[in-house]
């Protein structure tokens, strides 16, 4: 038996699929550049889909359509109803379908993937995973704004987070790493990639993370302003004549560290900064001061910190960037041995200077595979979408 995990973005659909007893990856793709002007690019999601098909028929993996146990299709936002991983149904596309307005970039690709599934495999049970699932368990107090209460109980105007898989599966191999109940850590993870987030975990589970309604709040990323002023969009509408959904594009686009210094690549960043471009040197600087304020708050919040885990493509394989996040922090318990911050293991790692109460965790993300996992255990558990809050 097998399940198939189909991440459907803007532009690219990554699939993977699992062998069901092991785990183990049969095949693994991805169709990217979708909709661009280039010949060789899939005009649209459906021709993607159909060169996804194509290659997991042409190559034998997928088989005939009865080895499918299941398929697991990433989400990105699922508003306050979803709270787990849901059987997909009329109901689930409906709700997903609702929340196009909160993610108008990313919903409409994975409804897209939903839809050539069922057509294509049609008896074969399908989930969705939510990537606000995760961060479903905030406080109030974490996930309201200051703005007036008409606009939560009407619009449902509030904080979500995003990345939730990716925080999920490196919190659970984190207390693996450590030999401890995941109920009984408290981790502040670091997802550092083109988007980037960090989340606060109290005893296994989300209490505060810094993307918001949208995953535009927070760090800075490639192309994201994260935290910013909120009159700045208005300001900048007045003295450039920038309509809203130019300005969007500009914050999402145009901003980050691609704003900064013209890269959004952490790896081109470092390469200008080493030839001596100030403005890539203040981009790494900007984007570490920022880790590291989230760090300071979030050790607030939790009270006591078990662990620090980096993970994503920069949290990852990045250790400039991991030292100077945790620059000035010996205070906290948080210091990074250098060496083994300098290794290129790929393995899971602890990373802290000796004697420092903090773990430093270096931690390779795997959504596809938390994707499988949470698939699996829903279609055996019968777990379905719960009631909004």
């Amino acid at each position: 038996m097998r399940v198939l995990v189909l991440n459907s973005g803007s532009s690219s659909i990554k699939y993977r699929l699992f062998r069901l007893e092991s785990m183990d990856v049969l095949r693994a793709g991805v169709v990217d550049r979708i909709g661009e002007p280039d010949p060789s690019a899939a005009r649209n999601h459906e021709e993607g889909f159909g060169r996804v098909m194509a290659d997991l028929s042409d190559s034998g993996a997928i088989g005939e359509p009865g080895s499918l146990f299941g398929i697991g299709h990433r989400v990105v936002h699922g508003g306050e109803r979803f709270r787990e991983p849901a059987r997909v149904d009329h109901g689930t596309i409906d709700a997903i379908r609702e929340m196009i307005p909160f993610a108008p970039l990313q919903n409409p690709g994975d409804l897209k993937g939903i839809e050539v599934a069922l057509a294509t495999f049609p008896g074969v049970p399908q989930v969705a995973v939510f990537d606000t699932a995760f961060h479903q368990t905030m406080p109030p107090r974490a996930f309201h704004y200051a703005l007036p209460r008409d606009l939560y109980d009407a619009h449902r105007v509030r904080r979500y987070g995003f990345h939730g898989t990716s925080h999920a599966h490196v919190a659970r191999r984190a207390a693996e790493l450590l030999g401890k109940p995941l109920g009984s850590l408290n981790l502040i993870t670091l997802h550092l990639g083109n988007g980037a987030s960090a989340a606060a975990i109290k005893e296994g589970k989300s209490v505060d993370t810094s993307m918001g309604m949208t995953p535009l709040e927070g760090l800075i990323m490639g192309s994201r302003c994260g935290d910013l002023d909120p009159a700045v969009p208005f300001f900048l509408g007045m003295v450039t004549g920038k309509n809203h959904e130019e300005l969007l594009a500009l914050l999402n686009k145009e901003s980050g560290m691609k704003g900064i210094c013209g890269a959004s690549d952490m790896r081109e960043v470092h390469r200008r900064a080493a030839t001596g471009d100030p403005s890539a040197e203040l981009a790494i600087d900007m984007y570490c001061y920022r880790i590291r304020k989230y760090i300071g708050a979030y050790t607030a919040v939790l009270g006591r910190v078990d662990a620090l885990v980096f993970t994503g493509g920069i949290g990852e394989n990045d250790a400039e960037v991991r030292r100077r996040a945790c620059e000035e922090l010996e205070r906290l318990g948080i210091a990074v041995d250098e060496t083994g911050n300098g290794s290129s293991s790929r393995e899971p790692r602890e990373i802290q200077r000796e004697g420092m109460p903090v773990k430093i965790l270096v931690i390779p993300t795997n959504e596809e595979l938390e994707i499988a996992l949470q698939t699996v255990a829903c279609i055996r558990n019968a777990i379905g979408p719960e009631e909004p809050r």
